[in-house]
């Protein structure tokens, strides 16, 4: 009973890592963004990326922070400029729900590679088939929700369970 219980905690927290996962990916896809103008802001955005410090400043990192924050700003103030307020205020809830979810879903992965671990542990397995797991997991995870989210834009109702048998 108590390797029952192992494997049910394991496959939960891994559950919970895929569940926000995808739930989030459903909830961003439905919020109404002016998408077509934030397409339009990538031109200067990319114009703004030409002006990233170079990763040689890594090399004095405190230079490298002061360079990093000024063209983050910079980058910011050439992109949201060029946005309406609604079209700023839209982004904000997209930016918001999405650390929500990414937050819910790193914090399940903590708690899932924890659950992990006590089954490595359990059968006395070596550290690397513990990273083999957590990674094989969480790529199943991902890989879920990019099955079932591209297979719901494919056919209208995919992925709903009503479709005809």
């Amino acid at each position: 009973m108590n390797e029952a219980i192992l494997w049910a905690k394991f496959l939960g927290a891994w559950l919970l890592v895929a569940g926000p996962l995808y739930q989030g990916s459903v909830e961003l896809e439905e919020l109404d963004l002016d998408r077509e103008a934030i397409e339009q802001v990538k031109a200067a955005a990319a114009k703004a990326a030409e002006n990233r410090p170079s990763p040689w400043w890594w090399l004095v990192p405190p230079v490298m922070y002061v360079l990093r924050r000024r063209w983050a700003a910079a980058f910011h103030e050439a992109t949201f400029g060029q946005l309406t307020q609604a079209q700023q205020a839209q982004f904000a809830g997209f930016r918001s729900k999405a650390t929500g979810w990414f937050t819910v879903a790193a914090g399940a992965t903590l708690l899932a590679a924890g659950e992990t671990w006590e089954v490595t542990g359990h059968y006395r397995w070596a550290a690397w088939a513990f990273w083999l797991l957590v990674v094989a997991m969480l790529a199943g995870s991902l890989l879920n929700t990019a099955i079932r989210r591209s297979g719901g834009r494919r056919r209208p109702g995919a992925g709903s369970g009503l479709e005809p048998e």
